[in-house]
């Protein structure tokens, strides 16, 4: 079906770079977009929708998170990470079924979808339970199971996350057309024993695979890395082979000038997640100096527990002002890459070149906002507005491939009861 959204404000992409229509025509064929301009395209559509008063982005991507952990929202607050990985969060997840997860997971695609999200990262357990959800939904998704080992003395072959992570890579990749996607994905260096981590990474280089992992996202972290291997933790990773394949990279606070220019030379992609870095008082990534050096810096929200929300906007908003005030330079941190970093750059990061910009030939992964909001108005910098104002409750629309998947408050791709009811008996059931 042929669809044209008419009548809208068009945040599109040429020549690299964004180009604001105030009033314009999109068209969309089947899954792809066909046609972005200011007059009305001169082909006939099956379908028209009046989007007055719309301003149509490309949809948002979350390059990591622990979608399940919504279940966990709120625990352990004011806790350092180590002590509220080990001691909190750890005990409940132990408790966690799959069910419980698969609800979790399902939680979380409310939210995201609702503002404004249409693909995301995962990394979490049972991770079948993701799957099923994402070709449920219609989002797009890269999900991984990650592998850990603690046991130094455990033999590759017997660990029992790798063979999941494995096995889930042979079963679901590509499914939905390409839409569900499965990574790879080590921990961290403290979570796991090179020995596993090297083996696992031979496997992923060999099926062709995306590794995700986490990366100097504490000060403890990364001077414990170098006290026990005498290396940084993007040392240990890349001397194992890690960056070898294409690698995106969670948090990165702590990293050196020589990390960052080693994750430069392996095409290493950065995850930012303000709201768990600042909440878990990790610190402040350097995303001004690897945006300058040329990184492919790009946006998430982490897991719900350390958030605690999944609103991507935040995250974008939250990105801008900390940096700035962080430099002391209100330049530092310019709208057009932030937007970038919530768009095209995870599109990059997630192996997704098809996606991230409303452009002809770009798969129809589109957001509306919805301008007559009085804090939307009057939107005199249309780059800014939707970093320094826009909220994920202003979304009104969230298309995947050209389908509908939430719109005006009801999603039309999934049971919000059903999905709330399910959370509830979880909750109940974790908690008493």
């Amino acid at each position: 079906m042929k669809l044209l959204l008419k009548n809208c404000a068009v945040l599109a992409t040429e020549n690299g770079a964004f180009r604001y229509i105030r009033n314009g025509f999109l068209g969309i064929d089947g899954d792809t977009i066909v046609y972005v301009g200011e007059t009305r395209p001169q082909e006939a559509y099956d379908q028209e929708k009046d989007m007055s008063r719309r301003m149509l982005l490309p949809g948002l991507i979350n390059c990591h998170g622990h979608t399940a952990m919504t279940l966990l929202r709120g625990i352990g607050s004011d806790l350092p990470l180590q002590e509220w990985l080990f001691e909190k969060m750890m005990p409940i997840e132990d408790k966690l079924t799959a069910e419980d997860i698969q609800a979790g997971n399902a939680l979380a695609l409310l939210e995201m979808i609702s503002t404004g999200t249409t693909s995301y990262s995962d990394m979490y357990f049972e991770p079948r339970t993701a799957v099923e959800n994402a070709v449920e939904s219609g989002i797009k998704a890269n999900i991984c199971r990650p592998v850990q080992c603690f046991d130094p003395s455990e033999p590759y072959g017997e660990n029992f996350r790798a063979k999941q992570s494995i096995q889930l890579f042979k079963d679901c990749h590509n499914m939905a057309n390409g839409r569900v996607r499965v990574d790879f994905a080590i921990h961290a260096e403290y979570t796991c024993h090179p020995h596993v981590a090297d083996a696992y990474r031979a496997d992923c280089k060999a099926l062709g695979g995306r590794m995700q992992i986490h990366l100097s996202e504490t000060q403890k972290e990364h001077r414990e890395c170098l006290e026990k291997y005498g290396r940084t933790p993007a040392q240990w990773f890349a001397d194992l082979g890690t960056f070898d394949s294409p690698t995106s990279a969670a948090h990165c606070v702590w990293v050196t000038e020589e990390d960052m220019a080693l994750m430069l030379r392996k095409g290493v992609s950065v995850i930012h997640n303000p709201t768990s870095n600042m909440k878990l008082g990790s610190g402040f990534a350097p995303i001004p100096r690897m945006l300058e050096l040329g990184l492919n810096v790009t946006l998430g929200t982490d897991g719900a527990a350390s958030n605690n929300n999944l609103n991507l906007m935040e995250e974008l908003h939250l990105a801008a002002v900390i940096h700035n005030g962080c430099a002391q330079d209100p330049t530092v941190m310019k709208p057009a890459e932030l937007l970038a970093m919530a768009t095209v750059n995870g599109a990059k990061l997630q192996g997704r070149e098809d996606t991230g910009s409303l452009e002809a030939g770009k798969k129809a992964d589109i957001i509306a906002l919805d301008l007559d909001r009085p804090h939307l108005y009057p939107n005199l910098e249309p780059l800014a507005l939707p970093v320094y104002s826009a909220q994920g409750s202003d979304v009104v629309m969230t298309m995947v491939d050209g389908k509908i998947l939430y719109e005006n408050g009801e999603f039309l791709t999934l049971d919000k009861e059903k999905i709330m009811a399910q959370a509830q008996a979880a909750v109940k059931r974790l908690y008493g």
